[in-house]
């Protein structure tokens, strides 16, 4: 089967010029299509308050996405909290941490942060169980994360301040064009299927990034041809050419 068209379950590069999906469409004669499966929608500040959670009450936040840290600030500012300088901010990366910048001066914040994961972040929340901690999070989450602040004896309390809202697929897409699908989470698997409830996999080859997306595919009955990250193929584009490279070889 030869590799035509893809659809990228996300955004288009900002910067198309520098893209490496731009490299690898000219490199091997590819049609790759951008459109993001599913958006994101904040919680109004009056129904948050609904949930009867003050977060003037905690004294540290974990922030484990850029959304996360957007919507946080945002329902702030419609509860009119003043956020104190005191508050502290546990981020699961470096990234995240610096993404902060937009909203506080960072050397007058005490921010601390892992290296990517949660467990690596939890070696940190550890040395502050003293505190209060909130978790912004999305309605799709990871319920590992509150199992594991949980099993650690960690006061906590997740705040669902923003959610994952389907795209419409159905009048934007003709899926039976491409021979490609990359997927980057769950939420892309759970809107591919609400969108087409009959979807067949057939000879398409699907892509998945991460493992959580790997498994969000297998319990869907699809087959995973290429996963991504691995060690050989850190990136979505670096897997797809280790794809398409020992796919020619078979020729």
């Amino acid at each position: 089967m030869k590799v035509k068209n893809i659809l990228i379950s996300q955004p288009p590069p900002t910067d198309t010029e520098k893209s490496p999906y731009r490299d690898l469409a000219e490199k091997y004669n590819l049609k790759m299509d951008f459109f993001k499966f599913f958006q994101i929608e904040g919680v109004p500040g009056r129904e948050f308050r609904l949930d009867r959670v003050n977060i003037a009450d905690y004294s540290a936040v974990i922030f484990t996405s850029r959304h996360a840290v957007d919507h946080y600030f945002r329902i702030a500012k419609e509860v009119r909290y003043d956020v104190p300088d005191t508050a502290k901010y546990f981020c699961i990366s470096e990234a995240i941490a610096l993404y902060l910048q937009k909203y506080v001066q960072y050397r007058k914040r005490k921010i601390f942060h892992g290296k990517q994961t949660f467990p690596e972040l939890m070696d940190i929340i550890l040395k502050h169980r003293e505190d209060k901690f909130l978790l912004p999070c999305s309605d799709i989450h990871k319920q590992e994360m509150a199992d594991l602040l949980e099993r650690n004896n960690i006061s906590f309390t997740k705040a669902i301040i923003y959610k994952t809202v389907d795209s419409d697929l159905k009048s934007s897409i003709d899926m039976t064009k491409y021979d490609m699908l990359v997927i980057f989470s769950p939420s892309g698997v759970k809107s591919l299927f609400n969108n087409f409830p009959d979807f067949q996999q057939g000879e398409k080859i699907i892509a998945g990034f991460g493992p959580t997306t790997a498994c969000a595919i297998a319990e869907k009955g699809l087959t995973l041809n290429i996963a991504a990250p691995t060690k050989t193929s850190p990136s979505m584009t670096m897997a797809i050419e280790e794809f398409l490279i020992q796919m020619n070889k078979k020729k």
